[in-house]
């Protein structure tokens, strides 16, 4: 599928539509994008937006738990969410906090909130996360799903050209799957997984 000279393809087994890696946008591009993001962790509507994500995670976990906000951003408020509520949160973000000695630990739980759509090699970035995921741990992922091949060439999502990949609800039942983990949509765009 070709929209705006931009070249889509479609995974045959997870159902996930992704960019022509030929034509992903360069790091300094996907900075400068990133830079007009608006994510004051201050904001009270950006918190109800992200208490999507970290109600239902928080409801799966014991206070006091070690997690990891991957791809946090430069205003980290899902990390301050879960801070509040009693978690220990490490942040890394390959722009705004890369500190890759994060990587190198496990964790309880590890968030993902509008970062997936970003993964340039997505199978590599869900086995890393998947490798500092302690065992019963979970993963707590939100991202806008992709329902209609129809409307994808008009989607506000898509438009982004930070955007790359972008997932199906059976896409991540796959990606769980072929991991071992269950899986769970508990609220729209948001999707649960768990390490056995």
């Amino acid at each position: 599928m070709s929209i705006d000279q931009l070249d889509y393809w479609r995974c045959e087994v997870c159902v996930a539509r992704f960019l022509d890696p030929d034509q992903l946008p360069g790091r300094q591009e996907e900075q400068a994008h990133y830079l007009l993001h608006e994510n004051d962790p201050d904001d009270a509507g950006y918190r109800a937006f992200l208490s999507r994500l970290s109600r239902p995670l928080l409801a799966k976990l014991e206070r006091g738990m070690s997690g990891l906000d991957y791809g946090c951003g430069p205003g980290p408020a899902l990390a301050a969410m879960l801070r509040e509520a009693g978690q220990q949160i490490a942040l890394y973000d390959p722009f705004f906090q890369n500190n890759r000695q994060v990587l190198g630990h496990s964790y309880d739980f590890i968030t993902c909130s509008e970062t997936a759509e970003h993964f340039h090699r997505p199978a590599e970035e869900f086995d890393r996360l998947d490798a500092m995921l302690r065992p019963g741990g979970w993963l707590g992922v939100m991202s806008c799903f992709q329902t209609d091949d129809t409307a994808f060439a008009n989607w506000h999502y898509r438009k982004d050209p930070t955007h790359v990949v972008f997932y199906r609800q059976a896409t991540f039942h796959k990606l769980a799957e072929q991991r071992g983990w269950s899986c769970e949509i508990p609220v729209k765009n948001v999707a649960l997984m768990q390490k056995p």
